[in-house]
């Protein structure tokens, strides 16, 4: 009866290690960011601001990211008073525009799906902050 008992322990535990390992590759890969279709033709992608208090603005994305949000000190201003000081990140990642929110109150959407951790976007897909969206092209 103790032979059997420590066998069915042993196997819950490594069932345990496999459950804990396999979803340990899975945050690794989302944050890395597997998503090739996600692939921008070069570097010469832009941000344009389609929405929101501030003017239309259209602006080349650096490859060490834009921070937007409230704050003056942010890389993109926007006047919306639903977005954080600052809010999220845009930048390019191995050849692809990747946003990543920073903690904001009310988060980052990509096409209408909240951001939870670095998403890859592709030219076209839209960036919601607060009621400003955001274009990528």
């Amino acid at each position: 009866m103790p032979a059997l008992f420590f066998n069915i322990i042993k196997l819950l535990y490594l069932l345990m290690l496999f459950l804990f390992l396999w979803q340990l590759a899975r945050a690794i890969r989302s944050h890395v960011g597997s998503n090739p279709g996600a692939q921008t033709e070069g570097t010469a992608a832009e941000l344009v601001v389609l929405t929101g208090d501030s003017e239309t603005e259209r602006v080349r994305i650096r490859p060490q990211g834009h921070v937007i949000g409230r704050s003056p000190d942010a890389d993109i201003r926007i006047s919306d008073p639903y977005s954080s000081e600052f809010h999220t990140r845009v930048g390019i990642q191995d050849g692809q525009v990747v946003v990543h929110d920073l903690g904001s109150t009310n988060g980052t959407y990509v096409n209408g799906r909240r951001v939870t951790s670095p998403t890859s976007v592709s030219r076209g897909d839209t960036v919601q902050i607060g009621k400003t969206i955001l274009e990528i092209r």
